[in-house]
């Protein structure tokens, strides 16, 4: 992309920024989320996490990014390399690259997952076929096995990632704008339907055993010593981490396209709220309101014990949706359709600053990048489906989806709050804002949100068994090894939980373990790929300098 490419219009902007937050964790995540960590009080710890994370972060990303894009670089390496005189800071713009690459390899197949369920929605599959049968089936899962290779999946992925390569060809304006344009406004319409129809639903309706306010009050319902765990804390941050899609370098790339002294602290904080509003009031109004309507609450306590509504969204919804009559496939349409709205406007901010690396380090022409890009995301992306039996897609999302973007938004915030400087940053902040930007934020961005992250980087490195804090120190003060939970970093890399660790099996087949660790090997190379890439754009530049 040349330095002539501009956003078109601010609603443009602001819907784009928005469309890279709202995503499937809107709808799917953010309820189970809700209802498993304390109910209407899980919005405390929240809305202080977005408080004193999300906006800040927002903002601080604005700001780099308008900063960068400035001196012509429209992606992290760049971006950073220009916030100090510290030959380093372009390497910590690799997560930039690393991470938007990665997340779009996984969150592209899921993205698929969705086209493929309109589809099915319309054509009135899941009138004859058990989605509780289909899905496996459809992602080629079999017992005992490592590996899938599923045709129909493969074919739904390569053509949603068509769709992406396209897109983002035709530029900014022209591509993700418009996609943004399109996509969000028909995202917050189909939501709003089944909103309304689920939570008008009454028992004496076809099907309907309890009122939809009955799981809705789930979601809500204010259980108060949730504030005193910090597991509730933990996962309202990172919750906020998820959604808002800080810690990635794709706010970072959509906001270097702003020009110098257009606002970018009412345009962060705007789509910071329609983010909040489509997760907050929408998705929580849709999947278990409708779910416990059919179901009962018993039934969908149980299913999103593990905080995520994935099984009730793909699993239950196509098969309860057979109640409304004519409706139905209307309704799995508009359903999985909101979903794949909300997954490639997210999808497409991952591609966009790959495309501007590769534009603006190694003069890369826009098809050139954005088939480049295509490519990339379909080989990794392969991986992922190819070894989705095997956890493969699970370490991609971990690795990539959660644990880089608290380390990257953690390094971002204290170069931007210690080596820019709070005076630069703060100019760069309120420089021609339409609001009035608080001063408080000086401090908070300096101080509590570097302190925040690393807290939540802290918890998520030392998680232990079952959250349980207060028995793992007590543990640790008695003599104890520190229980460490399989699902924190540290018990993932030491495969915590992972009895009689192997490689192969006793048949000599291949175990799950062997293809996580592989799958890590894959992303370190990745990695390694992406900081080779940063190393020679700016030996090219170098040389073309002197």
């Amino acid at each position: 992309m040349t330095r002539t490419q501009q956003w078109g219009t601010r609603v443009g902007l602001v819907l784009a920024m928005a469309g890279n937050a709202v995503g499937l964790g809107n709808f799917l995540r953010f309820p189970a989320q809700a209802a498993q960590n304390g109910g209407g009080a899980f919005l405390i710890p929240y809305l202080i996490s977005f408080a004193l994370m999300g906006i800040p972060l927002l903002w601080v990303e604005w700001a780099i990014g308008r900063h960068g894009g400035g001196f012509g670089h429209h992606s992290a390496p760049g971006q950073l390399d220009r916030l100090g005189p510290y030959r380093w800071l372009k390497y910590v713009g690799v997560f930039g690259l690393f991470t938007n690459l990665c997340v779009a390899a996984y969150y592209c197949y899921i993205e698929s997952w969705t086209l493929a369920y309109v589809w099915h929605s319309v054509a009135g599959t899941f009138r004859a076929v058990d989605p509780q049968r289909f899905f496996p089936d459809y992602l080629g899962v079999t017992a005992g096995s490592m590996f899938a290779l599923p045709l129909p999946a493969l074919f739904f992925f390569a053509v949603t990632l068509a769709l992406n390569t396209f897109v983002l060809s035709r530029g900014l304006e022209k591509g993700v704008e418009l996609a943004a344009k399109i996509g969000m406004p028909m995202l917050l319409v189909f939501a709003l339907v089944l909103a309304v129809r689920g939570l008008t639903l009454a028992p004496g309706d076809p099907g309907v055993i309890e009122s939809p306010l009955v799981g809705l009050n789930f979601v809500w319902q204010p259980r108060l010593s949730g504030l005193l765990n910090p597991t509730t804390w933990m996962a309202a941050a990172g919750q906020i981490f998820f959604t808002l899609s800080v810690g990635m370098g794709s706010i970072h790339c959509y906001a270097s396209y702003v020009k110098q002294k257009q606002d970018v602290a009412l345009n962060a904080a705007s789509a910071g709220w329609m983010n909040e509003f489509v997760e907050v009031v929408l998705g929580g109004s849709i999947l278990i309101p409708i779910a416990t309507a059919y179901l009962g609450l018993n039934v969908v306590q149980a299913a999103t014990a593990g905080g995520s509504g994935f099984g009730i969204g793909f699993l239950t919804l196509p098969t309860l949706f057979n109640n409304w009559g004519w409706f139905a496939p209307l309704a799995g349409a508009m359903w999985f359709g909101l979903l794949f709205f909300a997954g490639i406007t997210s999808s497409l901010a991952m591609g966009q600053p790959i495309l501007s690396f590769l534009e603006d380090e190694f003069g890369f022409r826009r098809t050139r990048a954005a088939l480049a890009f295509g490519a990339a995301t379909f080989l990794l992306g392969f991986v992922c489906v190819w070894l989705y039996p095997g956890g493969a897609f699970d370490e991609f999302d971990f690795w990539t989806g959660t644990f880089a973007l608290v380390v990257f938004a953690l390094l971002e915030v204290v170069i931007f709050a210690w080596i820019f400087g709070m005076d630069r940053g703060w100019e760069e902040i309120t420089r021609g804002a339409d609001i009035a930007v608080p001063r408080i934020f000086r401090f908070v961005i300096k101080w509590v949100t570097p302190t925040f992250i690393l807290v939540v980087f802290l918890g998520a490195l030392f998680q232990p068994q079952g959250r349980a804090w207060g028995a793992a120190f007590w543990k640790l003060f008695g003599g104890e090894m520190w229980p460490f939970a399989p699902e924190s970093v540290i018990g993932r890399v030491l495969h915590v939980g992972d009895a009689g660790y192997s490689w192969l099996d006793a048949a000599g087949a291949p175990t799950r373990a062997m293809v996580q660790d592989l799958s890590r090997l894959l992303l370190l190379a990745v990695f390694a790929l992406c900081f080779f890439l940063v190393w020679k754009a700016w030996r090219l530049k170098a040389r073309r300098e002197k």
